[in-house]
């Protein structure tokens, strides 16, 4: 069955085609390692996540690069506050984001890239849009890409370059602006001050000839080079949040296919905001959340990952922590449900499969998946061994890790008082919840509460 795909380059659904067939190289942009990743850069990586999941689900192997952005703005200046240097304090928010990774069951990417491991491409790419005059040099040495020299600017995000004369004719250093600030960017952004001792000299540390003075790259130069250099010139699917398509992937595409006279990317794909009750999230409206933040007010972080598929990525995701809770006691249930079916493996259920396939095939419909599956566990014509093997197989998607569920098969009356026991804490009858942990205690099991989610244990 042909998997759809809404591009954002085209603003349609699209059948997927790969270059190769049966192969498909997938970048995603990744995380800039300069503070934990916040909910919805989470967000994102779970969209791509699953993209990945129902390509593999259909057989298709997968070659997925996802960049470590250890060299920016943000990199130099909150390095520079912490006292440490570039390399110590990415390092360490690079360890956190795998961390969140696991915690979240993403599948990790078949290589992660950091941007200071690709310098050297980097300046190559850069010579190249020199020497065919799509970029240019300023006098303190920083290099420019001219967005006036590719007609096609623009063709990602939409924008009337007519309406941007007056700002085009302009420059800008920075690595993030909006799209009424679309001027020229920055590929090579000459050494000054602020960066302290984050450089390059291409003309000595990297033993090559190159016109480019002492520096460091600009953001946007970094993932075309990492992309190429590990992808090839011209790639399937490029992934990201949608705050990403202007300026980075717009900038990405002018750069790349200036330099190699072919298409970057044939497939963009873009996942929606997060908003938290409705607003923009920011530490200063006080609503900004980690996963270490849910985690500390007793969610497991399945629950957000539950969260997210049960909306489509192309809508924005309004986060709250009723909705949250919603998440987690559903799953939960199917926690319950999975651990009730029993040891046995059967077959997996045809006619639930197929209509599985059709959702994740229609762009991702992983929320309609999650429907079938719940209509399927209640299906009282479906054996549990059929079950169980079904919804494993789903979960090949979904990702909820429930071959991790305790494995041990819990007598009805144990989960009935289990789930007493869970009502009792929801209304803080702490006196019930205690009586009926005793007793459960007495039947030969006991409570162990974790990760936000109680779990039974034989005694």
């Amino acid at each position: 069955m042909k998997i759809k795909l809404y591009n954002t380059l085209s603003r349609n659904i699209e059948d997927f085609v790969p270059q190769a067939p049966g192969h498909v190289s997938l970048y995603t942009c990744g995380p800039t390692v300069y503070n934990y990743a916040h909910i919805g850069n989470l967000r994102a990586y779970i969209f791509s996540d699953i993209l990945k999941r129902v390509l593999l689900y259909n057989g298709l192997e997968v070659n997925h690069i996802m960049n470590l952005t250890d060299i920016d703005d943000k990199t130099i200046r909150d390095s520079q506050k912490a006292g440490q240097t570039l390399k110590e304090f990415t390092e360490f928010y690079t360890k956190e984001f795998y961390t969140d990774r696991d915690a979240l069951n993403i599948l990790p990417a078949t290589k992660y890239t950091k941007a200071t491991d690709y310098i050297k491409e980097m300046v190559t790419m850069i010579e190249t849009l020199l020497e065919k005059n799509y970029a240019y040099k300023e006098n303190d040495g920083s290099v420019y890409f001219d967005i006036k020299k590719f007609p096609e600017y623009g063709k990602l995000s939409h924008i009337d370059m007519n309406e941007q004369k007056e700002n085009a004719s302009g420059r800008i250093k920075k690595d993030e602006y909006e799209k009424e600030n679309a001027q020229d960017f920055a590929l090579w952004k000459a050494w000054d001050e602020n960066d302290g001792d984050v450089f390059w000299d291409p003309s000595t540390t990297l033993g090559t000839s190159t016109s480019l003075s002492k520096g460091r790259p600009g953001w946007h130069i970094e993932c075309s080079a990492m992309s190429i250099a590990n992808l090839g010139e011209t790639i399937d699917i490029h992934t990201g949040g949608i705050d990403n398509m202007f300026p980075h992937h717009e900038n990405e595409i002018a750069q790349s296919e200036c330099a190699t006279g072919k298409t970057f990317a044939n497939y963009f794909m873009h996942n929606e905001h997060l908003l938290v009750d409705g607003k923009k999230m920011s530490k200063s409206a006080g609503n900004f959340y980690t996963l270490r933040d849910i985690v500390a007010k007793g969610y497991n972080p399945i629950a957000f990952r539950y969260l997210a598929l049960q909306n489509s990525y192309r809508t924005p995701l309004n986060f709250t922590f009723d909705s949250l809770d919603g998440a987690q006691s559903a799953l939960k249930k199917m926690y319950n449900i999975f651990l009730k079916l029993g040891a046995e493996y059967g077959n997996i259920n045809k006619n639930y499969e197929d209509e599985f396939i059709t959702a994740i095939n229609s762009d991702l419909g992983v929320s309609q998946a999650l429907g079938i599956a719940w209509k399927m566990l209640g299906d009282e014509s479906v054996s549990k061994a059929d079950k169980k093997a079904t919804i494993l197989k789903f979960d090949e998607v979904f990702g909820l890790g429930l071959l991790n569920v305790n494995k041990i098969e819990i007598p009805d009356e144990i989960i009935k008082l289990k789930e007493e026991r869970e009502y009792a804490r929801s209304q803080k009858n702490w006196a019930s919840s205690d009586e009926i942990r005793i007793i459960i205690e007495e039947k030969g099991y006991k409570v162990i509460d974790s990760d936000s989610i109680s779990t039974i244990e034989k005694i």
